[in-house]
């Protein structure tokens, strides 16, 4: 059960980071739509799983490789942004969000 505290900077880092993919990092996926979908941030405000949903690459995986390469460099640029709120800025890891696979196979597996 996250606590208020853990919800609110989970929304302030998934609106700057969707902020920093869509205006600064557009050389880490080119060509692709990156999508914050949901931050998920620990008891202690170290670390904050980042699940991305990636639409317009065949390989999903590869992409998702190379933003967890650029990991650092995308806690520099969140960090310039959030410098004023928040005082520590956590580890980033990223993860593949499925979930919008999951409904389109569902549906499609309605419809047949």
């Amino acid at each position: 059960m996250e606590t208020q505290r853990q919800q609110k900077i989970g929304r302030l880092l998934q609106r700057d980071l969707g902020q920093l993919f869509q205006i600064e990092l557009k050389t880490i996926a080119p060509g692709t739509l990156v999508t914050v979908t949901k931050v998920y941030v620990s008891p202690d405000l170290s670390t904050a799983k980042v699940f991305l949903s990636l639409f317009g690459p065949k390989d999903k995986k590869v992409l998702l490789e190379n933003f967890k390469t650029h990991s650092k460099e995308i806690r520099l640029l969140l960090g310039k942004r959030v410098r004023h709120q928040l005082r520590i800025i956590p580890d980033l890891f990223f993860y593949l969000d499925d979930s919008l696979d999951y409904i389109e196979r569902i549906d499609n597996l309605l419809q047949e």
